[in-house]
């Protein structure tokens, strides 16, 4: 059977090569990864694929712009990889975690982490509250598409380190999140949040990344991790957790 015309990766754009430097062989092949292994698993769908290089790669990997150097990051949610893997390829002096709750997907990103040589990324399983005192805080939580701006920081800023950042990918909307979400970001600790646009001149549209900074002593963040532990120790007997 012919493949669908909607399925089908198109070649790399040129700016790709200018994003992507020494490792643009490397973003082609985990552009390869997520048309074909992604789509089968059904981590991405099929009509994402004509867009996987601006909508997906480009645009996550531009968050690079705003991320400091040489810091530890955790991925939450990190899904196919989005935006954890592009910008391993961009900033090898990160140390970058992906966490990933459903085991089809921390499979795959293992593959890719293999595949690609990506030694400064670890793949853990498993959601924010549940990794909480295992994981050590990092210096920058991202994520992209993973919940509204409110409930995500409930996950993400307990996983910082005092004066630590969420970045989170957002789309036309984030500057309405962002007033909606401020109260609850107070009460986690953050004293400073913001709407950034980067990778201006390279994609198009720019990509919208909500920055929320925490201070010295998050005041929010050791409530949340017991409002989390509180939530899990609430879970019925025998709920298991979907792959």
């Amino acid at each position: 059977m012919t493949e669908p015309a909607s399925s089908v990766l198109p070649p790399a754009p040129e700016v790709a090569r200018e994003v992507f430097g020494a490792r643009f062989a490397d973003a082609v092949r985990y552009a390869e990864l997520l048309a074909e292994v992604g789509v089968r698993r059904g981590l991405i769908g099929p009509r994402e694929v004509p867009r996987l290089w601006e909508r997906h790669l480009l645009n996550c990997a531009v968050l690079s712009e705003v991320v400091p150097e040489g810091v530890t990051v955790c991925d939450v949610g990190s899904g196919a990889g989005l935006p954890g893997v592009p910008l391993a390829l961009v900033r090898p002096d990160l140390r970058i975690t992906l966490l990933e709750p459903l085991l089809r997907r921390t499979n795959f990103l293992q593959e890719v982490v293999e595949t690609l040589g990506l030694d400064h990324v670890s793949v853990v399983r498993g959601r924010a509250e549940e990794v909480l005192g295992s994981l050590p805080p990092v210096h920058v939580v991202t994520a992209r598409a993973v919940a509204p701006l409110d409930r995500l920081a409930g996950w993400g800023i307990p996983l910082l380190r005092p004066y630590g950042e969420m970045l989170a990918l957002k789309g036309d909307t984030a500057e309405e999140e962002l007033r909606s979400a401020r109260a609850a970001l107070q009460k986690l600790g953050v004293v400073e949040s913001s709407v950034l646009r980067v990778g201006q001149g390279l994609v198009e549209p720019s990509a919208t990344v909500v920055r929320a900074e925490v201070g010295e002593s998050p005041g929010g963040v050791r409530f949340a991790a017991k409002k989390a532990k509180a939530a899990r120790s609430g879970r019925p007997r025998g709920a298991r957790r979907r792959r």
